[in-house]
């Protein structure tokens, strides 16, 4: 590593900096000294990277002197202990928590559908939540050639959404219900194992979760369609990766399928999956490890003569957060805009 960026990952041992390890990597992200930071917990541990062994250090004021680039996935709470330190000391923060992404002077970016917005940071960017990244790559196409005029989206996500213990726990569970014993449950309220229910997190005086929530206040920023009319149930299932997600569109006029599949297929980001015959779409035992978030089973709303209905599937750790999070990093470098703006005023959230 000589030549290149100076990068820090902050939250290097958790299931979405493993990845962001691994994307760096393999997309041959122009490095020239990589950085990986954790709490006191997991400081000491060792990462393979470009051939060397990295070892994890604890997250430090000094530890974001000379470095360019950060790329956080810590948990809100971390983005918002060292945002400010990050940004003062000079270098650019991509964050993949929620604490900053309605903030108004931090673009919520998406490469494949508002790659201008970048250009507008003053220190941080955001990523948005992993299940608007995969609904906003298959919907926006479609809002481009016809406005969408209301969206109803039921998502299926799955353990590792909530990180990597989760995905033990419902390996532990699935164990001990299988056994007749009682099924531990520590990353969630319920067991997961053999079992589905609405997203854990907090719900509003409405009724709608904050997950349910993100997806309608990030769409909207990202499209920039402040009205656009949207509506989401967001649901656990006992999968281990990778969500998926059943959309209703709505429009001014009749959508014609056709259309749908040909805009689709051509759109970046998205892989078309249809076999009618076979009954056969995209799943998320195949989707998960994959770049691009898969989508099929589009069909007329049998009850509305100007809906379309859609279904999907993708790798929410890596579209839904490391890619799309170093898709940002990639478009920071390639457009020049590794130099914060206003280092005072990115924090001011």
């Amino acid at each position: 590593m000589s030549e290149g960026i100076r990068v820090a990952v902050l939250g290097a041992t958790g299931a979405v900096g493993k990845e962001l390890i691994q994307l760096l990597e393999e997309r041959a992200f122009p490095i020239s000294h990589l950085k990986l930071l954790a709490s006191a917990r997991s400081a000491g541990e060792t990462v393979s990277f470009r051939g060397e062994s990295l070892t994890v250090e604890q997250v430090s004021a000094e530890a974001f002197r000379d470095v360019d680039l950060v790329l956080a996935s810590a948990g809100g709470s971390a983005s918002k202990a060292w945002a400010q330190t990050i940004v003062e000391s000079g270098a650019v923060l991509v964050d993949n928590s929620s604490a900053f992404r309605m903030a108004e002077n931090v673009p919520l970016v998406v490469p494949e559908i508002n790659p201008q917005a970048a250009a507008q940071h003053q220190g941080i960017l955001a990523n948005p939540n992993c299940t608007t990244i995969l609904m906003g790559l298959a919907v926006f196409p479609l809002h481009q050639y016809r406005p969408i005029q209301r969206l109803l989206v039921a998502t299926y996500q799955s353990a590792s959404g909530a990180g990597a213990k989760a995905m033990e726990e419902v390996k532990a569970q699935a164990r001990a219900i299988l056994n007749d014993e009682t099924p531990p449950t520590e990353a969630f309220p319920y067991p997961l194992a053999f079992n589905v229910f609405p997203h854990n997190s907090p719900l509003n005086e409405q009724g709608y979760c904050q997950e349910e929530m993100k997806m309608v206040k990030e769409t909207r920023k990202i499209f920039a369609s402040p009205e656009l009319r949207i509506s989401a149930t967001c649901v656990r299932v006992p999968v281990l990766r990778a969500h998926s997600e059943a959309i209703n569109l709505e429009f001014a006029e009749p959508f014609p399928v056709g259309k749908a599949k040909e805009i689709l297929s051509q759109s970046p980001g998205l892989t078309l999956q249809e076999d009618w015959e076979n009954n056969y779409f995209p799943m998320p035992n195949e989707t998960t490890g994959k770049d691009d978030v898969f989508v099929g089973r589009i069909r007329q709303d049998i009850s509305h003569p100007c809906g379309l209905e859609l279904w999907l599937s993708g790798d929410q750790i890596r579209k839904g957060a490391a890619l799309n999070a170093v898709q940002i990093a990639e478009l920071l470098v390639k457009d020049n805009l590794l130099t914060p703006t206003t280092q005072s005023s990115a924090v001011s959230v």
